[in-house]
């Protein structure tokens, strides 16, 4: 009697299944036990993901990192003791990082990217499924962004192209003439005033400056550059030095280019 074929869905003997791929590993990092508790309890619906530990700071993901070797580590940008940004550099040497931040701030998501991360995602902004996709995708190397994450990364990279564009070569008059020499050489004081003043500062020091002409207080530039308010004091007293300025309102002036401004107009 011939053999009967197999049911739908039956496994043949001959032909047993591909064994299932290791499910992802992850550690979540949050200073916040309700967020943590929640991205935790998610993730672990899914079958193919599986959280190995929790961390409250960086220092804890560092350690809990060592001890798990994860595939992935959900780390939170802004925690107490250790923050994300600090351990960020260790924990990228041991596996794929998802930044996690309520911020948009470019200069931040700058900073995740120059630390390692794989990608950064903005609460409110993405749902379970997404969460779980950016997962697996930072694994194989595919970057993960949030939409206002990815506008923040593009409007720095487009206002840092456009700050260092090259001057045009093509002069824009003969040089046959001493009054046309004499233009030259004051356009150039100008150039050099304007100038000047910037390449004077360290990295550093200019983004503290930025931030001092955009208005802020030192309690909020020490917040934004996760550094201490004694910290900010010291580089506002080199930046007064080497900008030749007794107040935040006369350095943001020559900053600015106010000064040069008035060179300017004085030209001619």
């Amino acid at each position: 009697m011939p053999d009967r074929p197999p049911p739908p869905g039956a496994v043949h003997p001959l032909f047993p299944p591909p064994p299932r791929p290791a499910p992802v590993r992850v550690i979540v990092a949050d200073d916040n036990p309700v967020v943590r508790a929640g991205l935790t309890a998610l993730l672990r619906d899914r079958d193919d993901i599986a959280v190995v530990a929790e961390a409250a700071d960086g220092r804890e993901a560092c350690e809990a990192a060592l001890r798990h070797r994860p595939d992935v580590v959900l780390l939170d940008v802004r925690m107490p003791g250790v923050d994300g940004l600090s351990a960020l550099p260790h924990l990228a040497r041991i596996a794929h990082v998802l930044m996690l931040t309520y911020s948009h701030e470019a200069e931040v998501l700058q900073r995740a990217l120059r630390g390692g991360a794989g990608g950064c995602l903005v609460h409110g902004e993405f749902t379970v499924e997404e969460l779980a996709s950016a997962v697996r995708d930072v694994t194989v190397g595919r970057a993960h962004f949030t939409p206002t994450a990815a506008t923040a990364v593009l409007a720095h990279i487009q206002q840092s192209a456009t700050a260092h564009d090259e001057p045009d070569p093509v002069p824009l008059f003969s040089l046959t003439s001493g009054e046309s020499l004499s233009q030259l050489q004051s356009l150039m004081r100008v150039s050099e005033a304007e100038g000047g003043a910037r390449h004077t500062l360290s990295g550093r020091e200019a983004e503290i400056m930025d931030l001092i002409a955009s208005g802020m207080n030192n309690r909020e530039i020490a917040a934004t550059c996760f550094i201490s308010e004694k910290t900010v004091k010291n580089h506002i007293n080199r930046i007064f030095a080497k900008l030749h300025s007794s107040s935040r309102s006369e350095a943001a002036a020559k900053w600015l280019g106010t000064t040069a401004g008035a060179s300017r107009r004085g030209v001619g």
